[in-house]
């Protein structure tokens, strides 16, 4: 988040040879910061962040100050404060032009103001202005904010602490400013981040991983309900603090009753109690066991020169973004099944796409798209994904099979809300599953492309394989799709509920489906039975959801369901403001001031304000504005813009080394290529059916010659049934730690031989046993 801020600086160290510490302006003056304190407040899977950014002008005349900076798109910022000596300013939220007008008139008068706003582009990019700073004073930024934590495939529940702010790309013709860029050496940072967190749960807190070093874990309860962890010293600065919160019997349908404000209105939304439901559908078995046989699967590849990125394996640089997304495409296609249709279109400043519209998978679709794939490299230019999405929404959509978009991008935009916009008209025809690759990746534009398409976002960062998420992802898209989804309240004879999420589009087994509602009218009796039930069709069969709850009030909750709750009011209401552009604008914007100033809640339309009143003297002497620099000026090679040049093929791919490698992209060799990973050359050899061929490259994977294989099968089956319970065996033998990368296709490969009523298949798997070295259950192998 705020760590960003002391990045810049060292943007221009490096092109000066400067050996000062700290910030710089644009006049090449320092704004140093001392530290950055973060403090996490976990509450089952909701968080409070807190963070503290503190410096001190060193120069001899009064400054401004202008900082950019990332959050979480999701994020429900609450709180924004200063504090300059012993005076401490609690700012307001107003509307935005008002609140620049009244920092504009504090500045003039001479007094010290503060200023936080959103971005009109993408709501996950703040800009913090400092005013009339004195010389030699010191000053104390405090930001919070609210979040719920996204729940990873495995159950962890993730928080990320963004550290970098990736360029904007923005193409020629539209309005918006380009937003800068950092990349610097990690090990030159000198400042402290002092990172904590506390976790509470009704249920007990089984561990905490990070992919930075933490302090041991520490449980401050006997039943382990309650912990606290720190961030190790001496981080780096090379990645986004992340964490991954696993609790014991997790994720359990819960409601949490919040109470209102009592100085509230009644009727208002802080002066009512607010409901946030945690709904976990549990689909029967008999559904579940068979999975779609058919689908449009569309896949859409960033391939901009930032995906020539390399990218960490066990702490070692040695792969690129764009080859990691060639291995998950080929994974991807393996595990596609018979009868669907695909298509694989990439992008850049242009786009491109391997077939002229989806076509039927088979092995010669699959061959031909396999052989474009492979030679895929970063040289498309910018991130322009607007237009892309345009013409694969502008295709029909073809019969009986839906329509699954898997999205894969390490860029950001500069005009994230219309495509977010885009991708929510075209909700019905589809739905989008987005895939954010390395520190950096826009959090407003990946989660937004997954709650607008009814689909799942997630974020492979440090050293995770692609393959392992983006497979877990097509297990949900290869879930049946569920329809006619309802809710329903049973409350108190009085009692109503106002919802304020937008409605439950999309259900996947076992993910969680977040709900609130404004619970109105007198009630009674706090511990009266309620209910909600989520009724929706699935497989052509009606089933339906309960959650028992009552309206007792949590306790020591503050407002974080209801700054939640607003927080999502106010993004729908400004999708339906953009969506309406020239009709009734002003009316939407005004509820969304209202909402935004009522529920204390940052929105499009609002800013936060802080004017010191009680400073005394004004400031003396010209104030002089220091913008912070953008690197995007300086270094124009990472800002890309549509041209001709930027679409051209190169011969070789650029190497860009990442911001925690002190060398720069043109000083650095090419690496050389690893060995393929044998699991990869298995893969590549299944057939689309699903089976794979008895011939020597299929023996040289499992370490054998053409000979032993040969002599170890069974007479009575047939070649290619051998090489697949083979290559069945030797996946279940060796490569179970990857199993969430093969099991889809393996599962194929299973179906073919049980298609193919072979005989002596317990035969077969005790061969292949025994020439392999394994031990391995004929009821293992799906047989």
């Amino acid at each position: 988040m705020f760590l960003y801020f002391f990045f810049l600086f060292f943007i221009y160290c490096r092109h000066t040879k400067m050996n000062y510490c700290g910030l710089l302006t644009a006049q090449k003056n320092p704004v140093p910061l001392q530290s950055v304190e973060v403090e996490l407040q976990v509450k089952d899977h909701v968080a409070t962040v807190i963070s503290t950014l503190n410096y001190q002008n060193k120069e001899d005349k009064p400054v401004e100050a202008v900082f950019v900076f990332p959050l979480p798109g999701d994020a429900a910022v609450c709180h924004f404060s200063a504090k300059i000596g012993q005076t401490h300013i609690v700012a307001e939220l107003k509307e935005k032009q008002q609140a620049r007008e009244e920092y504009d008139d504090a500045l003039s008068s001479g007094q010290q103001a503060f200023l936080l706003e959103e971005s009109e582009q993408s709501p996950d990019i703040f800009s913090l202005s400092v005013g009339s700073l004195p010389p030699g004073e010191s000053a104390s930024i405090r930001l919070e904010y609210v979040i719920e934590l996204a729940v990873e495939a495995d159950e962890g529940l993730r928080f990320c602490l963004p550290a970098v702010l990736n360029p904007r790309y923005q193409p020629q013709g539209t309005e918006g400013p380009e937003l800068p860029v950092n990349s610097v050496p990690a090990s030159e940072v000198p400042y402290s981040l002092s990172f904590s967190a506390r976790v509470s749960s009704p249920r007990p807190v089984s561990k905490v991983e990070s992919s930075c070093s933490l302090e041991p874990l520490q449980f401050l309860n006997s039943d382990h309900t309650e912990a606290a962890v720190k961030l190790a010293a001496g981080h780096k600065f090379d990645r986004d603090v992340e964490l991954l919160i696993y609790y014991k019997d997790a994720h359990q349908p819960s409601a949490v009753v919040e109470a209102g404000q009592d100085s509230a209105e009644p009727g208002t939304l802080l002066g009512d109690p607010v409901v946030m439901l945690s709904l976990y559908p549990e689909f029967p078995e008999s559904v579940m066991s068979s999975r779609a046989s058919c689908g449009e699967f569309v896949f859409l590849l960033d391939r901009s020169q930032s995906m020539g990125s390399l990218i960490r394996n066990n702490n070692n640089w040695h792969e690129t973004r764009i080859s990691s997304a060639r291995d998950t495409l080929l994974f991807l296609l393996k595990s596609l099944p018979m009868g669907c249709y695909f298509n694989i279109y990439s992008f850049g400043s242009r786009y491109e796409s391997i077939f002229p519209m989806s076509v039927e998978y088979s092995e010669k679709s699959m061959e031909e798209a396999l052989k474009k794939v492979e030679m895929m490299e970063d040289d498309l230019g910018g991130t322009e994904i607007l237009q892309p999405l345009k013409h694969i929404y502008s295709q029909p959509c073809i019969l009986n099979q839906p329509r699954q978009l898997f999205v894969f991008t390490d860029g950001e935009v500069g005009y994230t809300k219309e495509v977010l916009d885009l991708v929510r008209k075209n909700a019905a025809s589809h739905r989008c599953f987005s895939f954010g690759i390395g520190e950096g990746a826009s959090s407003a534009l990946i989660n937004g492309l997954a709650q607008e398409g009814r689909g799942q976002a997630q974020f492979i960062t440090g050293s995770e394989r692609m393959q392992a998420k983006v497979m877990q992802s097509l297990k949900f898209a290869l879930q049946p799709v569920v329809k006619d989804i309802s809710v329903t309240w049973d409350l108190p004879e009085g009692v109503s509920a106002t919802v304020l999420s937008p409605p439950i589009t999309t259900i996947f087994q076992g993910q969680r489906s977040l709900l609130y509602a404004q619970v109105c009218g007198k009630v009674l009796n706090s511990e009266t039975d309620c209910s909600v039930t989520v009724s929706y069709t699935l497989a052509d069969h009606p089933f339906k959801n309960q959650l028992q709850f009552n309206l007792n009030p949590a306790k020591d909750t503050g407002l974080t369901v209801h700054r939640l709750a607003a927080r999502s009011r106010i993004r729908s209401l400004e999708f339906e403001e953009r969506e309406n552009r020239g009709k009734s604008d002003e009316d939407v914007k005004k509820k969304v001031v209202e909402l935004s100033v009522q529920s204390g809640v940052s929105s499009g339309h609002t800013a936060f304000i802080a004017v010191n009143k009680d400073s005394g003297d004004a400031v003396q002497g010209p104030l002089v504005r220091r913008d912070v620099p953008t690197p995007g000026r300086r270094l124009s090679c990472m800002v890309f813009q549509s041209s001709p040049h930027s679409c051209l093929p190169r011969r070789r791919p650029t190497v860009f080394i990442p911001h925690s490698t002190p060398v720069f992209a043109s000083q650095a060799s090419e690496p050389e290529p690893p060995r393929r990973d044998p699991l990869l050359q298995l893969v590549s050899l299944q057939k689309a059916s699903g089976c794979w061929m008895l011939d020597a490259a299929l023996a040289s994977v499992l370490g054998k010659n053409n000979k032993e294989v040969e002599e170890s099968k069974p007479a009575e089956v047939s070649s290619e049934v051998w090489a697949t319970i083979l290559a069945l065996t030797w996946l279940h033998g060796f490569k179970m730690d990857a199993k969430d990368e093969w099991e889809l296709l393996a599962v194929k490969a299973a179906s073919w031989v049980q298609a193919q009523n072979a005989p002596c298949v317990k035969e077969c798997v005790d061969a292949a046993n025994a020439l392999l070295g394994c031990r391995v259950q004929k009821e293992a192998l799906g047989l």
